[in-house]
């Protein structure tokens, strides 16, 4: 009687065991084996992180091997099981691999294909077509779009975490809780105490530091000891938190009439502003999609504004890039003047720190939320819709969408909601986040996620030019490291051009992306087709870019650019001063966010920049998908190429005061799980 054995892993995460009845099957060419029950007398079978192995006798032969159907079934109470991988020794002493991955809940079964990726048009056999055309049908109806807000991309419909799939649920829900782990930042940074004077201002900046933790934090540190200094507030446009607004300017705008007399003082060339502009010395931040934004009212004892400001900065003849002029409306006029760094100097630092209020907001809502997190959504949810597990483009992305459904999900239900957290400390709360989302929507191009694109768009891939730009030079390196690895991989298993063209399932993929998860917006103008292998190693490469380094980028750097509160304010008390000459240290005070508001800031930038757990960093790919050599070989290269971009960035970062690591390969996490 043919034997074949049979080995189970179970995932090691938290729950992942399971007392439940396990059967499988064993499905070949030419037979089915009979449903057998996995067990071993007196042992605990699937105890989380075993490898556990059985023999399945069967009365002839099965033919080649295509497909193992596993059950469970209740034993006492359900409980639910996560397979890693089923390998599977054949009578003939051949082994096969049957990658799972995934949890069986409930009395469901899970049907595995073998390990080795193929593309729709590869599959010959009815049995495997259909069984991938199953399998996608049932992904339709558990992955489903849902509009969260008119205007916003499509996300998940799922109004709690705990509606999820149980495949893209947080092993621990309690890891992800927004108000518990904010309530324990705030516990552990010591700032408690201020919470029951919640509406009450501090009395000078020397009270901040009152709940500025000193944390070994080298950038936290030092931004406290120097955010007063315009170097150090033209320096966080090219590496801060935001550092994607800022553009060379090749024309003074109309509605910024800033002109020679004014900054002459500034410039160091012997140059007029026309010049310096003509010579590319000037550069330009500009939020006029704040313009329109409705302040926070969740509280109506205490008002909240918002400003949609410019600055002008020019390159001096040590190439740091310094603030001249600022205007905190849209509106040229006496009632919106233009403040320069000869004013006093309470005048000028608070228009920088209006400035760097509204460059909070940007960052957070846009260029955070929007771009990497309900981007990654959208990827993913069209990934889990059109792509069968079997794919390689599935095997590819899916260390890349990790979390990203359950914490986006986690944000709608406590952070981003009606009175979540959100609302706490943030003049865009209360719905003006969701009109600021709105609006970017509208400039939310495929070409802009696009990482040289973005870089060129804004005139600022000249290294000669700006050359302590690390987050455009870091930023090139991963995305060429990543593009060579996903090109690879790609070439690998599309022999050219028209296999691209043929595949049904990537096709359906960027169509759904596009029609679906972009509501088919006019401007956005994402691709609805791929027809070269180039195509399409560029736009899984943007997917990856996207959850990965440029999510690092401008995540895991808010503690180090926001934590001091007079430097990233986010919220502001005050209207935008109309005339120069009142501001004085009071109303600079005043205008800060208050003690309870600094609290809950304080709590959000730090937990927010905090590591997950048994993080996976960028080319890590401990749950092996792919089986195929070449695949694995691409993937050691891309290693070690990351590892070297990891080496060059540390020694360039050695002695600087302010090193710049948020794109260093060894602090990208694979995917947005925070």
């Amino acid at each position: 009687m043919p034997v074949y054995t049979v080995t189970v892993a179970t995932g090691s995460q938290w729950f992942a065991g399971t007392d439940d009845y396990i059967y499988i099957t064993l499905v070949g060419t030419e037979r089915c084996s009979a449903r057998t029950l996995l067990d071993k007398p007196l042992y605990n079978d699937f105890e989380r992180g075993a490898v556990d192995s059985y023999d399945v006798r069967v009365e002839e032969n099965l033919g080649e091997l295509v497909l193992v159907k596993l059950e469970k079934k209740k034993y006492w109470v359900a409980d639910d099981w996560y397979c890693r991988y089923i390998t599977v020794k054949t009578p003939a002493g051949d082994y096969m691999e049957f990658p799972c991955f995934r949890w069986l809940t409930d009395d469901k079964e899970v049907v595995l294909r073998d390990g080795t990726a193929h593309l729709p048009q590869d599959d010959k056999t009815s049995v495997v077509k259909l069984h991938r055309q199953k399998e996608l049908n049932t992904r339709c109806k558990t992955y489903r779009w849902k509009e969260w807000q008119p205007g916003f991309p499509m996300s998940i419909d799922a109004a709690h975490h705990r509606d999820l799939p149980r495949d893209i649920q947080f092993d621990s829900e309690k890891g992800v809780d927004f108000v518990l782990n904010y309530s324990k930042a705030i516990e552990n940074l010591c700032v408690n105490q201020f919470m029951h004077m919640f509406q009450s201002s501090w009395s000078d900046f020397a009270d901040f530091e009152k709940i500025f933790v000193k944390i070994q934090n080298t950038i936290s540190e030092y931004v406290m000891q120097h955010w007063k200094e315009d170097f150090m507030f033209g320096y966080q446009f090219l590496n801060g938190c935001n550092p994607v607004v800022i553009q060379k300017c090749s024309k003074i705008p109309d509605k910024f009439p800033v002109t020679n007399e004014m900054v002459e003082v500034s410039l160091e060339r012997e140059l007029t502003l026309e010049e310096e502009v003509e010579a590319g010395n000037i550069f330009i931040v500009d939020y006029e999609i704040l313009d329109g934004i409705t302040p926070n009212a969740t509280d109506p004892c205490t008002l909240q504004y918002v400003a949609a400001p410019m600055c002008l900065l020019y390159k001096n003849k040590l190439k740091k890039i310094m603030p001249i002029a600022i205007q905190l409306g849209q509106t040229p006029g006496e009632d919106n003047p233009i403040f320069l760094p000869t004013d006093s100097k309470y005048d000028w630092l608070l228009a920088k720190i209006w400035l760097r209020s509204s460059d909070f907001h940007h960052h957070q809502t846009i260029t955070h939320l929007l771009r990497t997190h309900l981007m990654t959504e959208v990827f993913g949810i069209a990934m889990f819709r059109q792509l069968a597990a079997v794919h390689p483009v599935y095997k590819l992305l899916i260390p890349h969408i990790r979390f990203t459904i359950a914490i986006n999900t986690k944000a709608r239900e406590q952070l981003i909601c009606e009175f979540g957290i959100f609302d706490k400390a943030n003049a865009t709360g209360g719905g003006g986040h969701v009109q600021l989302v709105q609006k970017a929507v509208r400039t939310l191009t495929y070409r802009s996620m696009c990482f040289p694109d973005m870089i060129k768009s804004r005139d600022m891939d000249n290294k000669e030019e700006v050359p302590t730009y690390f987050y455009r030079d870091d930023g090139y390196l991963v995305w060429e490291a990543t593009m060579s690895f996903v090109s690879d991989v790609v070439h690998i298993y599309y022999k050219d051009d028209e296999a691209v063209q043929e595949d049904v399932e990537i096709q359906a993929f960027v169509k759904d992306v596009c029609s679906f998860g972009m509501q088919d917006f006019d401007h956005c103008e994402f691709p609805k087709s791929l027809k070269t292998r180039e195509e399409l190693s560029e736009y899984l490469t943007v997917v990856v870019f996207t959850a990965s380094a440029q999510h690092a980028a401008v995540n895991f750097g808010q503690y180090d650019w926001c934590s001091w509160i007079p430097n990233a304010p986010s919220t502001m008390r005050k209207p935008p001063p109309t005339q120069k000459g009142v501001a004085d240290i009071n109303l600079i005070i005043e205008s800060l966010p208050d003690r309870g508001r600094s609290s809950w800031h304080l709590g959000a930038v730090w937990a927010l920049s905090q590591y997950q757990e048994n993080e996976l960093y960028l080319g890590m790919y401990p749950d092996e998908h792919f089986i195929e050599k070449p695949v694995k070989a691409a993937m050691e290269s891309f290693r070690k190429r990351l590892a070297q971009i990891s080496s060059a960035i540390k020694s360039r970062n050695e002695g600087k005061k302010l090193p710049y690591y948020n794109m260093s390969p060894d602090k990208i996490p694979n995917s947005v799980a925070v």
